[in-house]
Order: C-alpha cells, then sequence, then structure tokens
C-alpha cells in the first residue's frame, strides 16, 4: 500500500491533479454563484455529519451510561461521567445548531442578529428534555422486551436491536426537528438509517412504547402519527400516496400525506400503508398487505380479506351498472 508521503509511481505521476484541483473548483464556484451560497468567510457552512455521528453517541452514552457508556464505568461514577459527556457533546451539538441557523439566516428565514442567542435557547431547551427522552426511551425498551419471545432481557434489547437504536436516534432527532433546526435532525435520523435499514422521518410523531421487530426496510413518513404501543415489523412502510405539485410543476413541500396509526396497531412485515388514512386502535395489518383506505378500530385486514372486499365491491359496482 503506498503511504500518503511517499512519490507517486510513474504512471500516476503523470496525471495533470493541478488541473484537476481547479476543475473542480470551477465546478464548486459556479454551483455556489448558481445557488446564492458566495459567502466572504472560508469556514464550514453546514452541520458536520462525522461531528453530529460523535455528538449522539456521545448523547446515547449519558442517557444509558451504565450500558452505552464506556468500558469500566462503575455505577457510583455514573454521575461524573455523564457530566463530563453531557458537557461535550452539548458544547460541540451549539456548534453544530449555530451552523445550521446561519444556513437560515442566509436564505433569510432568520435574522443573522438572532443566530447566538437562538442556538443557545434551542441547545437549553433540549438539553432540558433529556430526562423525558430517557423516560420515553424506557418504555420503548420495555416494549421490544415484552413483544419479543426471544429477548432475554431489557439489557439485551438495548445493547442487540437495530429497532432500538433507530429509535433512540429518532427520540433525539424528533425534538430537534421541533426546536427549528430539521437540516441536523435529518442527518440524525439518516445515521441511523445507514446503519440500522430503518427510515425514519424525524418528523414523525411516535408515541411511547414502540417496538420495530427486526427492522431492516422500515419506512416512516414525516407527517405520520403514530399512537401508543405500536408494534411495525420488518419491510413496514408508512407513506404517502401521491404528492401535489405547484402551478410550476414542482413539488408542494409540507401538508399531511403520511399515515395515522391510533393506539396498539400491530403491522406485520412488508405491508405498505399509504396517504392520509387512520388505522383505528387495536387493529392488527398482515404480511404484504397494500392498504389506501382507512380502517375502524379492531380491523383485521390480510391479503385474503381484501381480496374479498374488493370482489364485492365490483360485484356491487355490476348491479349498480
Amino acid at each position: 500500500m503506498t503511504h500518503p508521503a511517499d512519490p507517486l509511481p510513474e504512471e500516476e505521476a503523470r496525471l495533470d491533479l493541478s488541473g484537476i484541483v481547479t476543475g473542480l473548483r470551477d465546478v464548486r464556484e459556479r454551483w455556489r454563484e448558481s445557488q446564492g451560497r458566495l459567502r466572504e468567510s472560508g469556514g464550514r457552512e453546514f452541520p458536520s455529519r462525522d461531528a453530529l455521528a460523535t455528538i449522539v453517541r456521545q448523547l446515547a452514552g449519558a442517557l444509558f451510561p451504565m450500558r452505552l457508556g464506556p468500558d469500566g464505568l462503575r455505577q457510583e461514577s455514573e454521575d461524573v461521567y455523564v457530566s463530563y459527556t453531557l458537557d461535550a457533546a452539548l458544547h460541540s451539538l451549539l456548534e453544530q445548531i449555530r451552523l445550521e441557523l446561519h444556513c437560515q439566516a442566509r436564505h433569510g428565514r432568520l435574522g443573522l442578529p438572532e443566530v447566538s442567542s437562538r442556538a443557545l435557547a434551542i441547545l437549553s431547551t433540549f438539553a432540558s428534555q433529556l430526562p423525558e427522552i430517557r423516560a420515553l426511551l424506557d418504555t420503548d425498551v420495555l416494549a421490544a422486551y415484552h413483544g419479543d419471545p426471544a429477548a432475554r432481557s431489557v439489557d439485551e434489547v438495548l445493547l442487540c436491536y437495530p429497532g432500538i437504536l433507530a429509535v433512540i436516534h429518532h427520540r433525539i432527532a424528533h425534538r430537534l426537528y421541533l426546536l427549528g433546526v430539521p437540516l441536523i435532525a435529518r442527518i440524525i435520523a439518516e445515521l441511523a438509517h445507514g446503519e440500522t435499514g430503518i427510515d425514519i422521518h424525524p418528523g414523525a410523531r411516535i408515541g411511547p412504547s414502540f417496538f420495530i421487530d427486526h427492522g431492516t426496510g422500515v419506512v416512516i413518513g414525516e407527517t405520520a402519527v403514530i399512537g401508543h404501543r405500536v408494534r411495525l415489523y420488518q419491510a413496514v412502510t408508512l407513506g404517502a400516496k401521491r404528492f401535489d405539485v405547484e402551478e410550476d410543476g414542482a413539488l408542494a413541500k409540507g401538508g399531511a400525506r403520511h399515515p395515522q396509526l391510533e393506539d396498539d396497531v400491530v403491522v406485520y412485515a412488508g405491508a405498505t400503508i399509504l396517504g392520509r388514512i387512520t388505522i383505528g386502535a387495536g387493529s392488527s395489518i398482515g404480511g404484504n398487505v397494500w392498504l389506501t383506505h382507512s380502517m375502524p378500530p379492531g380491523s383485521r385486514v390480510t391479503q385474503a380479506s381484501l381480496h374479498q372486499e374488493q370482489a364485492q365491491q365490483g360485484t356491487r359496482e355490476e348491479v349498480n351498472a
């Protein structure tokens, strides 16, 4: 392996690296000019994925020090570790919040003089919510333990289950999303997505005792609303049925377009639920079901029941004709 300090082999030395670097700079400058992103300072413009990955690991350790904290930690030292770790994580998070707020200021969504005070207010509010986040995550861990006969302990759930890792990221990301830093929130969500295959938009509203079993391929859209004690299995999609467009043909942003799952709903593997529909409390949605209309509380939906419903609907249409 060639060491970075070693000279390039002869065939590589013929590359016009200077020309390539110049070409890349020209492309960057054209892009920045077209997007109105030229700025006087040469510093970083956006929050850092690497920094946020470290921050989330630190926050997870502070939330669950004896299980997600450092090797060798003892209970009598928990508070010292938590204090030290939170100090580092929150100071780093403040810088990331400032970077995002500067982005918002450049796009006219926030006044530049407001950035520092707003960043401190967001950080302060988020930090004060950490005990509440921990309590909410405790309900998720218990839901996973009680919902999976293969789980031998709550510790196994917290240490091993990808669904819990994704939910830890979501509980943190959702609070930051609500506090007005959606880019940071989305980066945190995508860190979990990349590691677990579970894609939860930070805007999704998810109640306590939430359990994703297995998890790979789960997609939960931005405006989804999930009640208490809901359980999802792998490859479930809570998505949009269609996207509204503006007069110029561009996709309209915002708008409630994802499902609402009431309390105690179970959705089995491969089910796809689309649009702003409501699945009533206590309902069970079977595997590989494709559902685009609301269901009353207590429904039991399977592929067979949907085929029967469609056949009956077709018969009614023939009679009416």
